[in-house]
């Protein structure tokens, strides 16, 4: 007898806080596959139940993703098809599926996407300060928690020449602002949207340090609530370097080190050039 053909596993993306954003091809999967994988089970019931889906719901989240991720595995092989849904959104973005998507392609398994609600682009659609055409953008989930580690993960991103899309949760909100405006400039365009797609929506632009200092007297005033979303606009294009200062034609050894600081270059460095503009040194 031969072995079952494997089934399919969906990446089904789900609403981030509007239900009506569950697309059609979306509500169809959900109510055909014999599993749905979910992070919080009493979360995604409400969605399924809202719809009148009626499937089967098993718990996948960070801490049971390696057991759990074998049980879909053998069932995914088994010839069942499998539906991966975050809480909210487009899974594997800051959520837990990407080893399961590996482990399904590894063993031949076909893994179909369901694009749809996405924080990320959503937030990129409105903030008013990226989308030239070929211009980049990072998506860098969320920072570290530590401010050390935060600060370090900011400062390699700050020559980035394009938007970076990031998320915080809002007892951190503040703190990361701060420092995002210490890094990255406090000049650097800055948009934090907050309840995408929600009743509460709202998108706040300005300067770094400026939108840091509003969300400190916001969170002094009542605790912050709700999901965020950052867009940092484009790093600003560095300056042109300057040409290099031409050395004189005969230089001491002082002088020699002196240039090389003007420059930027090691002593070594700068020898070597000035030797090819034929100096001589004055002992």
């Amino acid at each position: 007898m031969s072995a079952p053909a494997p089934g399919t596993l969906y990446i089904v993306a789900t609403p981030i806080g509007n239900l009506e954003d569950l697309t059609h091809r979306a509500a169809r999967v959900l109510g055909e596959v014999d599993v749905v994988a979910c992070e919080d089970t009493r979360h995604s019931r409400k969605l399924l139940d809202h719809y009148g889906i009626h499937r089967p719901l098993v718990s996948y989240y960070r801490e049971n993703e390696a057991a759990r991720g074998e049980e879909l595995l053998r069932r995914l092989q088994a010839g069942d098809n499998v539906a991966l849904v975050s809480d909210a959104g487009t899974p594997l973005l800051s959520d837990p599926g990407a080893r399961l998507v590996a482990r399904a392609v590894g063993a031949g398994i076909r893994v179909v996407p369901l694009p749809g609600a996405s924080a990320p682009l959503a937030a990129l659609m409105a903030c008013g300060i990226w989308g030239e055409a070929g211009e980049p953008v990072a998506f860098l989930g969320f920072p570290p928690a530590r401010a050390g580690a935060r600060r370090t993960w900011l400062e390699g991103w700050r020559g980035f020449p394009g938007a970076l899309v990031l998320f915080e949760s809002p007892h951190r909100l503040v703190a990361s602002l701060a420092v995002l405006a210490e890094v990255l400039g406090p000049e650097r365009p800055l948009v934090v949207a907050r309840e995408l797609t929600k009743l509460h929506e709202e998108f706040l632009r300005g300067p770094a340090a400026s939108l840091a200092a509003r969300f400190e007297q916001r969170a002094q005033a009542s605790p912050l609530r709700g999901e965020f979303t950052l867009v940092v606009g484009p790093a600003p294009a560095a300056a042109p370097a300057a040409a290099p200062q031409p050395p004189p034609p005969a230089m001491t050894r002082a002088q020699l080190k002196q240039w090389a600081r003007a420059q930027g270059w090691s002593r070594s460095e700068a020898y070597r050039r000035w030797q090819q503009l034929r100096g001589t040194i004055k002992d």
